[in-house]
């Protein structure tokens, strides 16, 4: 009786095609993670300005802290940075130095890392 199986050349060949479909699906997959990494800071990025510009409406003034904005319920909570994974690294850009005008005007990304257009993350 003659034994069933598969060769080791059969074998082989298989792991050759599963090794080339993996390198080919495998930079789609980082890609894709990416533009939604990418999509959700400009998301983020375009509420809490909505946020600071609508305070401003509302009160005449930028607010001093982004807690402030969720304190008054302009935000439920402050966003993690998609980018750095942390909530804590956003950039604050200041109206003024003194210390009634010292409100927050715009906000970006701490990250220092470069997009997939070629730009800086901090310089959204």
């Amino acid at each position: 009786m003659k034994a069933r199986g598969f060769t080791l050349l059969e074998l082989l060949f298989v792991m050759v095609i599963v090794a080339l479909l993996a390198a080919i699906v495998a930079p789609s997959l980082t890609g894709g993670i990416d533009r939604a990494r990418e999509s959700a800071l400009k998301e983020d990025l375009f509420t809490m300005r909505k946020a600071i510009d609508n305070f401003y409406a509302d009160n005449g003034k930028y607010p001093p802290t982004l807690e402030i904005l969720v304190e008054k319920r302009y935000l439920r909570s402050i966003p993690v940075d998609p980018v750095t994974d942390k909530q804590t690294t956003w950039v604050l850009l200041r109206k003024g130095y003194s210390n009634s005008d010292n409100g927050i005007i715009d906000v970006k990304s701490g990250s220092d890392l470069q997009a997939r257009d070629g730009s800086k993350y901090r310089d959204w």
